[in-house]
């Protein structure tokens, strides 16, 4: 296999720089068979029947992002993973340099590899994530958010991603208000999403690429849900991840682990999907190669080449894609 198999064309203005509004009103591509339908997202209803378990991943973004600057006054930036004080940095540093943040925050360089440093702070991370800290938008998306609420699920409640779930921001309140009065069950799984997911994948053979690992969990009441769904539906990678992470012999386990899977084509599912829920993804990214383990690559290829002809707005902020089964319709 060879990472070129997962590269397409994109033009730069169809890299969406802000949600749709209201964020149902996205554009939704779905994929049936050969067949490809357009539609808006409020009208994924229509694809859900009674007795549907629809899976969220319920993370929610840390505001992990600070900015300040060098004694010598040039830019910084870090991104906090976790209390221990480990970021990864933007800008040049080396060890023993002080940082100076807002809040009379300042941070000293203790250890460093690469893009990766240790820093000792005068106050607590949870402190300085609450008086400085912002939401980690990925640097392709250039316009700074008007709310922060803009780049969280509707139903994010554990605090520990360093990204959102962004097949999950299509959904508001109304409509899974909705969903659940069709007699779709919800289940509700947590994967933090890491810089694991994003990291590119730098190797020819894409299956010589490491994934470093990611938190994920499934209580025994959602697994008794989704073991007993007439039909599953994923909403987002991050929750078809935790899922393949925690089954066994064609059941979902309860329990919880630190994640290193790595889907590409020619992986065989664990558990019998009808749908899959995700947005555009990058060219040449993990994401990519998981979603055409799902549907098939050419599939997938001929999809997005008819989303940039068809002007779809693409990544974390744009519109999605049901991937539909073919036992996706009841008998």
């Amino acid at each position: 296999m060879d990472i070129e198999y997962f590269d397409y064309f994109l033009p730069k203005e169809l890299i969406a720089q802000e949600p749709a509004k209201p964020r149902t009103h996205s554009r939704l591509m779905v994929l049936k068979g050969n067949q490809i339908i357009h539609e808006r997202f409020y009208n994924i209803i229509n694809y859900l029947e009674e007795g549907d378990v629809l899976v969220l991943n319920e993370t929610k973004v840390i505001k992990a992002r600070i900015k300040g600057k060098k004694s010598t006054g040039g830019k910084i930036e870090l991104m906090l993973e976790g209390n221990g004080g480990t970021a990864i940095v933007k800008g040049k540093v080396k060890l023993c340099d002080e940082l100076f943040f807002p809040k009379d925050i300042i941070g000293t360089i203790i250890e460093k590899n690469e893009n990766k440093v240790k820093v000792k702070f005068n106050k607590s991370i949870s402190k300085i994530i609450d008086d400085i800290g912002e939401l980690p938008t990925p640097p392709y998306i250039k316009k700074p958010l008007e709310k922060d609420s803009q780049y969280q699920t509707e139903y994010a409640e554990k605090l520990g991603s360093l990204a959102a779930p962004t097949a999950g921001l299509h959904f508001d309140k109304d409509l899974l208000k909705k969903i659940g009065k069709k007699r779709v069950k919800l289940a509700k799984v947590c994967l933090h999403v890491s810089w694991d997911t994003f990291l590119p994948v730098r190797e020819k053979d894409p299956t010589k690429h490491v994934m470093h690992g990611e938190y994920c969990e499934i209580d025994k009441k959602n697994a008794d849900l989704i073991n007993n769904a007439k039909r599953l539906f994923v909403v987002g990678t991050t929750a078809l991840k935790t899922l393949e992470s925690l089954a066994e012999k064609g059941k979902v386990i309860p329990g919880q682990k630190l994640s290193t899977l790595f889907i590409y084509p020619g992986y065989k599912f664990r558990l019998g999907y009808s749908g899959l829920i995700t947005n555009f993804h990058l060219p040449k990214s993990t994401l990519i190669m998981l979603v055409s383990a799902f549907y098939g690559r050419e599939k997938i290829l001929k999809a997005y080449s008819t989303a940039v002809k068809e002007k779809y707005r693409f990544y974390s902020l744009g519109d999605a894609m049901l991937l539909l089964r073919e036992n996706s319709h009841p008998q």
